[in-house]
């Protein structure tokens, strides 16, 4: 057995186990319901502060860990604002880069005050190559500036049911005002993945970006769970120093979905716990275990290592 399907076989025979009645009960919260709090269970091992794993369907909470602890979101804050410009429609529309658009670091799409890109191809740049100068635009064209951006953000967020959150930015640069949880960011992420193109763009491992110079970029999508964890369908990635790594992740497996959140984690664990989260979950669905895969991570994927822009 390859070293790739012997780490997710351990993987497989750690969710059984814990699967299995009779088990020791752990600090962490599994539920049968929406609810995060409904029954405690078992433990899983993360290296995340929090962790949340939905069933996508259902909307059924199936694993949580500290679900309600406010954590720093980074750039997953990036699924709520396609979200909104999603569903605020008129995708074509082209949208004029202004001067304050290009004035945040580091990760950016080095855009030009005057240049003018439509909302779709936006969205792709925004959340492939996790672009901050990319969302101040869409959310200064969709709301007139951030702070009512900002406002949007967190009524859309309050619909959704994340209570628990509060967004003072689209892009997740640091602000100690800016923090969501584990079970709100579950419940934006699926909300988001019910829009057929947030899907397809989450999805995308590459997209090919054309200025209206000319230049043109490849952008690959920094979520390398879509190359190494087979069923993988999104989300997004996202670090700070204070927030640390975090993932949203998504899997399609034999008819079930499962939508996995880990905040504050470290380098390995995003990776790793999202495995064990999206493991778990497939399994626990009704997964044969046999059509959980994975592969070798490869040396030439570095992960998530920009402040702020990953």
């Amino acid at each position: 057995m390859d070293d790739g399907r012997r780490k997710i076989a351990c993987l497989i025979v750690a969710a059984l186990a814990i699967c299995a009645p009779g088990t020791l009960t752990g600090t962490s919260t599994a539920q049968s319901d929406a609810s995060p709090s409904a029954a405690t269970t078992q433990e899983l091992p993360l290296a995340a502060q929090s962790a949340a794993l939905l069933d996508s369907y259902s909307g059924e909470f199936i694993y949580t860990k500290n679900p309600d602890a406010r954590q720093y979101p980074a750039s997953s804050t990036k699924i709520l604002t396609a979200l909104i410009v999603i569903e605020s429609g008129d995708l074509d529309r082209l949208v004029t880069v202004a001067p304050e658009d290009t004035k945040v670091e580091p990760s950016n799409l080095n855009l030009r005050p005057g240049e003018q890109y439509t909302r779709r191809q936006m969205l792709f740049g925004m959340l492939l190559k996790s672009a901050n100068d990319v969302a101040m635009a869409l959310a200064r064209d969709n709301a007139g500036s951030v702070s009512a951006f900002a406002e949007k953000m967190n009524l859309r967020a309050a619909e959704l049911g994340a209570t628990s959150s509060h967004f003072a930015n689209p892009h997740g640069l640091h602000d100690p005002n800016h923090y969501t949880t584990a079970h709100d960011l579950a419940l934006i992420a699926r909300a988001a993945m019910e829009q057929p193109l947030f899907r397809e763009i989450v999805s995308t491992i590459y997209y090919t970006w054309r200025t209206p110079s000319g230049k043109v970029d490849q952008l690959r999508n920094h979520n390398r769970l879509l190359r190494h964890f087979a069923g993988c369908n999104g989300l997004k990635t996202g670090y700070t120093r204070p927030a640390q790594q975090v993932l949203v992740s998504s899997a399609l497996r034999s008819g079930h979905e499962v939508i996995s959140v880990v905040l504050h984690t470290d380098k390995p664990g995003i990776w790793v716990d999202s495995k064990t989260l999206l493991s778990y979950g497939l399994i626990k669905l009704g997964c044969p275990p046999e059509t959980i895969v994975d592969t070798i991570d490869r040396v030439d994927d570095p992960g998530n290592t920009d402040e702020g822009g990953r």
